[in-house]
Protein backbone atom coordinates (compact mmCIF):
# COMPACT_ATOMS: atom_id res chain seq x y z
CA UNK A 1 0.00 0.00 0.00
CA UNK A 2 1.47 3.13 -0.61
CA UNK A 3 1.41 5.99 2.22
CA UNK A 4 1.88 9.34 1.81
CA UNK A 5 4.03 10.21 5.60
CA UNK A 6 4.12 14.02 6.76
CA UNK A 7 7.51 14.78 7.52
CA UNK A 8 7.80 16.05 11.28
CA UNK A 9 6.32 19.53 11.20
CA UNK A 10 9.73 20.84 12.31
CA UNK A 11 11.24 20.34 8.82
CA UNK A 12 7.58 20.86 7.16
CA UNK A 13 8.37 24.51 5.92
CA UNK A 14 11.55 22.70 4.40
CA UNK A 15 9.93 20.18 2.59
CA UNK A 16 7.66 22.57 1.00
CA UNK A 17 10.46 25.01 -0.77
CA UNK A 18 10.61 24.30 -3.79
CA UNK A 19 13.90 24.39 -6.11
CA UNK A 20 13.77 27.89 -8.17
CA UNK A 21 14.28 25.75 -11.32
CA UNK A 22 11.29 23.77 -10.26
CA UNK A 23 9.61 26.65 -9.77
CA UNK A 24 10.14 27.76 -12.98
CA UNK A 25 9.29 24.59 -14.45
CA UNK A 26 5.90 24.39 -12.90
CA UNK A 27 5.21 27.94 -13.69
CA UNK A 28 5.72 27.07 -17.28
CA UNK A 29 3.21 24.16 -17.14
CA UNK A 30 0.41 25.52 -13.74
CA UNK A 31 -3.44 24.89 -15.17
CA UNK A 32 -4.41 27.85 -12.98
CA UNK A 33 -2.68 30.71 -14.62
CA UNK A 34 0.52 30.78 -12.93
CA UNK A 35 1.41 33.93 -14.59
CA UNK A 36 -1.17 35.43 -12.39
CA UNK A 37 -0.02 38.21 -10.36
CA UNK A 38 -2.71 40.01 -9.14
CA UNK A 39 -2.73 42.02 -6.53
CA UNK A 40 -4.01 39.84 -3.19
CA UNK A 41 -3.51 35.89 -5.38
CA UNK A 42 -1.57 34.27 -2.73
CA UNK A 43 1.50 33.30 -4.78
CA UNK A 44 1.76 29.40 -3.24
CA UNK A 45 3.94 27.30 -5.12
CA UNK A 46 4.51 23.94 -5.51
CA UNK A 47 6.84 21.84 -7.25
CA UNK A 48 4.17 20.63 -10.28
CA UNK A 49 1.46 22.94 -9.68
CA UNK A 50 2.60 26.32 -10.30
CA UNK A 51 1.99 29.17 -8.55
CA UNK A 52 -1.89 29.38 -6.68
CA UNK A 53 -4.67 31.13 -8.50
CA UNK A 54 -6.50 31.60 -5.34
CA UNK A 55 -7.60 35.48 -5.15
CA UNK A 56 -7.64 36.91 -1.82
CA UNK A 57 -7.40 40.53 -2.92
CA UNK A 58 -11.41 41.21 -3.14
CA UNK A 59 -13.80 40.92 -0.09
CA UNK A 60 -14.56 37.23 -0.82
CA UNK A 61 -12.25 34.08 -1.02
CA UNK A 62 -13.39 31.03 -3.04
CA UNK A 63 -13.64 27.61 -1.37
CA UNK A 64 -15.23 24.31 -3.22
CA UNK A 65 -17.31 21.64 -1.92
CA UNK A 66 -17.48 17.85 -3.89
CA UNK A 67 -19.48 15.93 -2.91
CA UNK A 68 -21.63 13.10 -4.79
CA UNK A 69 -24.89 14.04 -5.19
CA UNK A 70 -25.91 11.61 -8.21
CA UNK A 71 -25.01 7.80 -7.87
CA UNK A 72 -24.89 5.05 -5.32
CA UNK A 73 -23.01 7.51 -2.67
CA UNK A 74 -25.51 10.03 -3.00
CA UNK A 75 -27.92 8.79 0.08
CA UNK A 76 -25.29 9.52 2.14
CA UNK A 77 -23.34 12.72 0.39
CA UNK A 78 -25.97 14.72 0.82
CA UNK A 79 -26.65 15.21 4.02
CA UNK A 80 -22.49 15.82 4.05
CA UNK A 81 -23.08 18.79 1.38
CA UNK A 82 -26.00 20.37 3.46
CA UNK A 83 -23.90 20.66 6.49
CA UNK A 84 -21.22 22.31 4.96
CA UNK A 85 -23.76 24.60 3.58
CA UNK A 86 -24.77 25.33 7.28
CA UNK A 87 -21.05 26.03 8.05
CA UNK A 88 -20.14 27.97 5.58
CA UNK A 89 -23.88 30.41 6.11
CA UNK A 90 -22.84 30.57 9.82
CA UNK A 91 -19.52 31.76 9.08
CA UNK A 92 -20.55 34.45 6.67
CA UNK A 93 -23.38 35.56 8.95
CA UNK A 94 -20.71 35.81 11.59
CA UNK A 95 -17.96 37.90 9.63
CA UNK A 96 -16.10 35.29 7.69
CA UNK A 97 -12.64 34.14 7.61
CA UNK A 98 -10.46 36.67 7.87
CA UNK A 99 -13.01 39.61 7.66
CA UNK A 100 -13.93 37.66 3.93
CA UNK A 101 -16.82 36.09 2.98
CA UNK A 102 -17.26 32.72 1.71
CA UNK A 103 -18.54 31.97 -2.35
CA UNK A 104 -18.94 28.27 -2.51
CA UNK A 105 -18.33 27.04 -5.86
CA UNK A 106 -19.98 23.55 -5.31
CA UNK A 107 -19.61 19.92 -7.70
CA UNK A 108 -20.82 16.99 -8.44
CA UNK A 109 -18.72 13.82 -7.37
CA UNK A 110 -21.11 11.49 -9.02
CA UNK A 111 -19.93 8.55 -7.03
CA UNK A 112 -17.00 7.76 -9.31
CA UNK A 113 -13.28 7.85 -8.22
CA UNK A 114 -12.52 9.71 -11.69
CA UNK A 115 -14.65 11.97 -11.36
CA UNK A 116 -13.98 13.00 -7.83
CA UNK A 117 -10.16 13.85 -9.51
CA UNK A 118 -11.51 15.68 -12.76
CA UNK A 119 -13.66 18.13 -10.53
CA UNK A 120 -11.18 18.57 -7.98
CA UNK A 121 -8.57 19.26 -10.67
CA UNK A 122 -11.15 22.15 -11.89
CA UNK A 123 -11.68 23.41 -8.34
CA UNK A 124 -8.16 24.01 -8.03
CA UNK A 125 -7.26 25.01 -11.04
CA UNK A 126 -10.15 26.76 -12.76
CA UNK A 127 -12.45 27.91 -10.02
CA UNK A 128 -9.08 28.81 -7.80
CA UNK A 129 -10.69 27.69 -4.44
CA UNK A 130 -8.46 27.76 -1.55
CA UNK A 131 -9.54 24.76 -0.25
CA UNK A 132 -11.95 21.56 -1.09
CA UNK A 133 -14.15 19.69 1.47
CA UNK A 134 -15.71 16.42 0.49
CA UNK A 135 -14.87 12.49 -0.44
CA UNK A 136 -16.66 9.85 1.13
CA UNK A 137 -15.22 6.75 -0.14
CA UNK A 138 -11.60 5.49 0.10
CA UNK A 139 -11.67 5.31 -3.87
CA UNK A 140 -12.56 9.04 -4.30
CA UNK A 141 -10.02 10.06 -1.61
CA UNK A 142 -7.27 8.28 -3.33
CA UNK A 143 -8.11 9.64 -6.39
CA UNK A 144 -8.10 12.80 -5.50
CA UNK A 145 -4.81 12.54 -3.64
CA UNK A 146 -2.43 12.89 -6.42
CA UNK A 147 -4.11 16.56 -7.73
CA UNK A 148 -3.97 17.94 -4.32
CA UNK A 149 -0.22 16.87 -3.69
CA UNK A 150 1.07 17.63 -7.35
CA UNK A 151 -1.57 21.32 -7.18
CA UNK A 152 -0.18 22.05 -3.33
CA UNK A 153 -3.85 22.47 -2.63
CA UNK A 154 -6.20 21.44 0.33
CA UNK A 155 -8.96 18.45 0.80
CA UNK A 156 -10.74 18.33 3.96
CA UNK A 157 -12.02 14.70 4.21
CA UNK A 158 -15.02 14.28 6.41
CA UNK A 159 -15.75 10.50 6.58
CA UNK A 160 -13.73 7.80 8.32
CA UNK A 161 -11.62 5.62 7.00
CA UNK A 162 -8.95 2.47 6.80
CA UNK A 163 -5.92 4.59 8.40
CA UNK A 164 -2.21 4.09 6.74
CA UNK A 165 -2.46 7.38 5.14
CA UNK A 166 -1.16 10.87 6.32
CA UNK A 167 -1.10 13.70 3.47
CA UNK A 168 0.27 17.08 3.85
CA UNK A 169 -1.90 17.80 1.43
CA UNK A 170 -5.15 16.35 3.26
CA UNK A 171 -6.60 16.76 6.95
CA UNK A 172 -9.15 14.00 7.81
CA UNK A 173 -11.71 15.10 10.17
CA UNK A 174 -13.30 11.49 10.23
CA UNK A 175 -12.00 8.73 12.40
CA UNK A 176 -8.98 6.92 11.41
CA UNK A 177 -8.82 2.90 12.73
CA UNK A 178 -8.04 3.45 15.68
CA UNK A 179 -10.88 5.86 16.69
CA UNK A 180 -13.55 3.71 14.85
CA UNK A 181 -12.75 -0.25 13.84
CA UNK A 182 -10.72 -0.89 16.82
CA UNK A 183 -12.96 0.23 19.23
CA UNK A 184 -15.89 -1.20 17.00
CA UNK A 185 -13.82 -5.11 17.31
CA UNK A 186 -13.12 -3.97 20.82
CA UNK A 187 -16.54 -3.81 21.99
CA UNK A 188 -17.47 -7.19 20.25
CA UNK A 189 -14.66 -8.63 22.38
CA UNK A 190 -16.17 -7.41 25.29
CA UNK A 191 -19.72 -8.90 24.35
CA UNK A 192 -18.03 -12.54 24.18
CA UNK A 193 -17.72 -12.64 20.42
CA UNK A 194 -15.93 -14.78 19.45
CA UNK A 195 -16.89 -15.55 15.65
CA UNK A 196 -17.03 -12.74 13.78
CA UNK A 197 -18.35 -12.29 9.62
CA UNK A 198 -17.16 -9.83 7.11
CA UNK A 199 -19.02 -8.65 4.82
CA UNK A 200 -18.05 -5.46 2.81
CA UNK A 201 -18.26 -3.35 -0.58
CA UNK A 202 -15.38 -4.16 -2.90
CA UNK A 203 -13.40 -1.34 -2.69
CA UNK A 204 -9.91 0.45 -0.76
CA UNK A 205 -11.88 0.80 2.74
CA UNK A 206 -13.58 -2.01 2.97
CA UNK A 207 -10.52 -4.73 2.03
CA UNK A 208 -7.68 -2.90 3.85
CA UNK A 209 -10.11 -2.12 6.72
CA UNK A 210 -11.21 -6.10 7.30
CA UNK A 211 -6.62 -6.50 6.72
CA UNK A 212 -6.51 -4.80 9.81
CA UNK A 213 -9.66 -6.92 11.65
CA UNK A 214 -8.10 -10.06 10.95
CA UNK A 215 -4.84 -9.49 12.47
CA UNK A 216 -6.47 -8.02 15.43
CA UNK A 217 -9.24 -10.99 15.46
CA UNK A 218 -5.59 -13.45 15.41
CA UNK A 219 -4.46 -11.12 18.53
CA UNK A 220 -7.56 -11.16 20.40
CA UNK A 221 -8.80 -15.15 20.30
CA UNK A 222 -11.47 -14.10 17.50
CA UNK A 223 -12.03 -16.48 14.49
CA UNK A 224 -13.33 -14.76 11.20
CA UNK A 225 -15.62 -17.34 9.91
CA UNK A 226 -16.35 -15.59 6.49
CA UNK A 227 -15.02 -12.32 4.48
CA UNK A 228 -17.42 -11.61 1.16
CA UNK A 229 -17.61 -8.33 -1.07
CA UNK A 230 -20.14 -6.85 -3.12
CA UNK A 231 -19.75 -4.11 -6.05
CA UNK A 232 -19.95 -1.29 -4.67
CA UNK A 233 -24.32 -0.40 -5.60
CA UNK A 234 -24.83 -4.88 -5.14
CA UNK A 235 -28.33 -5.30 -4.56
CA UNK A 236 -28.57 -9.28 -4.70
CA UNK A 237 -27.04 -10.68 -1.56
CA UNK A 238 -28.89 -13.77 -1.17
CA UNK A 239 -25.48 -15.77 -1.69
CA UNK A 240 -23.75 -13.91 1.14
CA UNK A 241 -26.48 -13.54 3.63
CA UNK A 242 -26.67 -17.48 3.16
CA UNK A 243 -22.90 -17.96 3.68
CA UNK A 244 -23.65 -15.93 6.51
CA UNK A 245 -26.23 -18.02 7.69
CA UNK A 246 -24.16 -21.16 7.42
CA UNK A 247 -21.23 -20.29 8.66
CA UNK A 248 -22.09 -20.26 12.31
CA UNK A 249 -21.03 -16.20 12.95
CA UNK A 250 -22.25 -14.86 16.40
CA UNK A 251 -21.23 -11.17 15.43
CA UNK A 252 -21.17 -9.49 11.80
CA UNK A 253 -18.92 -6.49 11.17
CA UNK A 254 -20.23 -4.36 8.15
CA UNK A 255 -17.97 -1.99 5.65
CA UNK A 256 -20.35 -1.85 3.22
CA UNK A 257 -21.64 1.41 1.67
CA UNK A 258 -24.11 3.29 -0.14
CA UNK A 259 -27.39 1.43 -1.26
CA UNK A 260 -25.76 -2.02 -0.99
CA UNK A 261 -27.06 -1.56 2.36
CA UNK A 262 -30.38 -1.80 2.13
CA UNK A 263 -30.85 -4.82 0.26
CA UNK A 264 -28.27 -6.43 2.65
CA UNK A 265 -29.84 -5.88 5.78
CA UNK A 266 -33.37 -6.64 3.81
CA UNK A 267 -32.07 -10.25 2.83
CA UNK A 268 -30.70 -10.78 6.35
CA UNK A 269 -34.34 -10.38 7.56
CA UNK A 270 -35.65 -12.56 5.44
CA UNK A 271 -33.41 -15.41 6.05
CA UNK A 272 -34.43 -15.04 9.96
CA UNK A 273 -31.36 -13.84 11.70
CA UNK A 274 -32.08 -10.86 14.26
CA UNK A 275 -29.98 -8.43 16.14
CA UNK A 276 -30.18 -10.49 19.50
CA UNK A 277 -28.84 -13.46 17.79
CA UNK A 278 -26.12 -11.78 15.36
CA UNK A 279 -25.73 -8.41 15.62
CA UNK A 280 -24.21 -6.30 13.21
CA UNK A 281 -22.07 -3.67 13.65
CA UNK A 282 -21.34 -1.11 11.19
CA UNK A 283 -19.25 1.70 10.03
CA UNK A 284 -21.08 3.69 7.12
CA UNK A 285 -24.30 3.57 8.41
CA UNK A 286 -25.22 6.78 10.16
CA UNK A 287 -28.70 8.06 10.71
CA UNK A 288 -29.44 9.79 7.20
CA UNK A 289 -29.03 5.64 6.08
CA UNK A 290 -30.77 4.44 8.61
CA UNK A 291 -34.17 5.51 7.06
CA UNK A 292 -33.24 4.70 3.43
CA UNK A 293 -32.98 1.09 5.11
CA UNK A 294 -35.82 0.92 6.39
CA UNK A 295 -35.80 1.03 10.36
CA UNK A 296 -37.82 -2.06 10.74
CA UNK A 297 -34.66 -3.95 8.78
CA UNK A 298 -32.46 -2.56 11.06
CA UNK A 299 -33.51 -1.71 14.76
CA UNK A 300 -31.54 -3.17 17.47
CA UNK A 301 -28.69 -3.91 15.33
CA UNK A 302 -25.46 -1.42 16.45
CA UNK A 303 -22.61 1.05 14.64
CA UNK A 304 -19.28 2.34 15.13
CA UNK A 305 -19.01 6.32 14.92
CA UNK A 306 -17.63 9.26 16.45
CA UNK A 307 -20.71 10.98 16.72
CA UNK A 308 -24.72 10.45 17.07
CA UNK A 309 -27.74 13.07 16.88
CA UNK A 310 -28.59 11.85 20.35
CA UNK A 311 -24.91 13.03 21.76
CA UNK A 312 -25.51 15.50 24.98
CA UNK A 313 -24.61 18.58 25.13
CA UNK A 314 -25.51 22.16 24.55
CA UNK A 315 -23.30 22.49 21.83
CA UNK A 316 -24.37 19.61 19.48
CA UNK A 317 -28.42 21.01 21.04
CA UNK A 318 -27.40 24.30 19.51
CA UNK A 319 -26.03 22.10 16.13
CA UNK A 320 -29.13 19.98 15.68
CA UNK A 321 -31.91 23.05 16.10
CA UNK A 322 -29.50 24.97 13.31
CA UNK A 323 -29.86 22.18 10.64
CA UNK A 324 -33.36 21.22 11.73
CA UNK A 325 -34.70 24.58 11.41
CA UNK A 326 -32.57 24.73 7.79
CA UNK A 327 -33.47 21.61 6.19
CA UNK A 328 -36.68 20.23 8.40
CA UNK A 329 -37.43 18.63 11.40
CA UNK A 330 -37.56 15.49 10.22
CA UNK A 331 -33.87 15.51 8.65
CA UNK A 332 -31.51 13.79 11.51
CA UNK A 333 -28.05 14.94 12.10
CA UNK A 334 -25.34 12.47 11.29
CA UNK A 335 -21.63 11.58 11.93
CA UNK A 336 -20.26 12.36 8.47
CA UNK A 337 -22.14 15.39 8.25
CA UNK A 338 -21.16 16.39 11.37
CA UNK A 339 -17.49 15.62 10.88
CA UNK A 340 -18.07 18.22 7.40
CA UNK A 341 -19.13 20.58 9.33
CA UNK A 342 -16.53 20.67 11.92
CA UNK A 343 -14.14 21.02 9.04
CA UNK A 344 -14.82 24.11 7.60
CA UNK A 345 -14.64 25.56 11.53
CA UNK A 346 -11.38 24.04 11.48
CA UNK A 347 -10.14 25.38 8.53
CA UNK A 348 -10.86 28.82 9.44
CA UNK A 349 -9.30 28.29 13.09
CA UNK A 350 -6.34 27.44 10.83
CA UNK A 351 -6.44 30.66 8.09
CA UNK A 352 -7.27 32.61 11.59
CA UNK A 353 -3.87 31.26 13.34
CA UNK A 354 -1.85 31.65 10.26
CA UNK A 355 -3.34 34.91 9.70
CA UNK A 356 -3.46 33.89 5.75
CA UNK A 357 -4.82 31.40 3.34
CA UNK A 358 -1.27 30.33 2.05
CA UNK A 359 -1.10 26.46 2.07
CA UNK A 360 2.48 26.48 3.47
CA UNK A 361 1.40 29.11 6.61
CA UNK A 362 -1.76 26.56 6.95
CA UNK A 363 0.06 23.61 7.17
CA UNK A 364 2.66 25.12 9.78
CA UNK A 365 -0.54 26.70 12.17
CA UNK A 366 -2.59 23.44 12.01
CA UNK A 367 -1.22 21.91 14.87
CA UNK A 368 -3.49 22.34 18.58
CA UNK A 369 -5.99 24.10 16.31
CA UNK A 370 -9.31 22.99 18.49
CA UNK A 371 -12.68 23.25 17.81
CA UNK A 372 -15.88 22.76 20.21
CA UNK A 373 -17.99 20.75 17.85
CA UNK A 374 -20.66 18.90 18.03
CA UNK A 375 -19.19 15.64 19.28
CA UNK A 376 -17.28 17.43 21.15
CA UNK A 377 -13.87 19.25 21.85
CA UNK A 378 -11.81 18.20 18.71
CA UNK A 379 -7.98 18.66 18.34
CA UNK A 380 -6.02 18.74 14.82
CA UNK A 381 -2.58 16.72 15.24
CA UNK A 382 -0.06 18.62 12.93
CA UNK A 383 2.37 15.67 12.27
CA UNK A 384 -0.35 13.68 10.55
CA UNK A 385 -3.48 16.04 9.91
CA UNK A 386 -6.01 13.57 11.94
CA UNK A 387 -7.73 14.82 15.32
CA UNK A 388 -8.40 13.79 18.41
CA UNK A 389 -11.85 12.05 18.97
CA UNK A 390 -14.15 10.29 20.95
CA UNK A 391 -15.40 6.51 19.93
CA UNK A 392 -18.93 5.84 20.48
CA UNK A 393 -21.14 2.23 20.11
CA UNK A 394 -24.10 2.86 19.28
CA UNK A 395 -27.47 0.51 19.33
CA UNK A 396 -30.53 1.67 16.13
CA UNK A 397 -33.40 2.61 18.25
CA UNK A 398 -37.38 1.97 16.85
CA UNK A 399 -37.51 6.21 16.21
CA UNK A 400 -34.88 5.63 13.77
CA UNK A 401 -32.47 7.36 15.83
CA UNK A 402 -28.83 6.04 17.30
CA UNK A 403 -28.17 6.02 20.98
CA UNK A 404 -24.60 5.31 22.81
CA UNK A 405 -24.16 2.02 24.24
CA UNK A 406 -20.59 2.44 24.90
CA UNK A 407 -17.78 5.53 24.52
CA UNK A 408 -14.03 5.66 24.91
CA UNK A 409 -12.75 7.63 28.16
CA UNK A 410 -12.12 10.57 26.56
CA UNK A 411 -10.73 11.80 22.63
CA UNK A 412 -8.65 8.90 21.58
CA UNK A 413 -5.33 10.42 19.71
CA UNK A 414 -5.28 9.63 15.98
CA UNK A 415 -2.83 6.91 14.93
CA UNK A 416 -3.36 6.30 11.45
CA UNK A 417 -0.32 3.83 10.80
CA UNK A 418 -1.20 1.38 14.15
CA UNK A 419 1.99 2.11 15.90
CA UNK A 420 0.64 1.97 18.92
CA UNK A 421 -0.72 -1.72 18.51
CA UNK A 422 2.24 -4.63 17.91
CA UNK A 423 0.19 -6.99 16.08
CA UNK A 424 -0.69 -4.15 13.74
CA UNK A 425 3.37 -4.43 13.05
CA UNK A 426 3.89 -4.91 8.39
CA UNK A 427 0.06 -3.85 7.82
CA UNK A 428 1.23 -0.38 6.68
Amino acid sequence: MTTHPLPPRTARKRALVVSAAALAAALTLSACGGARTAEGATGTASASGGASCVDTSGDTVKIGFLNSLSGTMAISEQTVRDSLDLAAEEINEAGGVLGKQLEIVAEDGASEPTVFAEKAEKLISSDCVAAVFGGWTSSSRKAMLPVFESKNSLLFYPVQYEGLEASPNIFYTGATTNQQIIPGMDYLAEQGKKKVFLVGSDYVFPRTANKIINAYAEANGIEIVGEEYAPLGHTDFATIVNKLKASGADAVFNTLNGDSNVAFFKEYKNVGLTADAVPVVSVSIAEEEVGGIGVDNIVGQLTAWNYYQTVESPTNETFVAAFKEKYGEDRPTSDPMEAAYTSLYLWKGMVEKAESFEVADIQEAADGVTFDAPEGTVTVNGDNHHIAKTAYIGKIDADGLIYPVWESDGPIEPDPFLEGYDWAEGLS
